[in-house]
């Protein structure tokens, strides 16, 4: 699942994924991998990506493709945000 801020292109994203999942010859064609908004978070849009691998192709699939699409979201400007909360202080008279 990758997190992108709200104020992002969510089809930049989602393309940026495809090509990713697509390029990478240790991930099956068929069944179909997918690329769908999971839920709306509290700091970000989650995208979930299922795509199917050989048993001995899964750890090097798994963190390949967390590196690369940080690394291509970034060169997209697609943000990956981190949860914030913000503070108000009142001052009382």
């Amino acid at each position: 699942m990758f997190g992108i801020g709200y104020d992002d292109d969510l089809r930049v994203a989602k393309r940026v994924l495809t090509e990713l999942i697509e390029a990478d010859e240790g991930i099956l064609k068929d069944p179909e991998p997918m690329i769908v908004i999971s839920s709306p978070g509290d700091s970000a849009v989650n995208i979930t990506t299922r795509s199917w691998v050989n048993s001995g192709d899964y750890w090097g699939v798994y963190f390949d493709l967390l590196e690369n699409a940080k690394l291509a979201l970034d060169a997209n400007n697609i943000s990956i945000p981190y949860p914030q909360t913000d503070v108000h202080l009142h001052s009382t008279s």
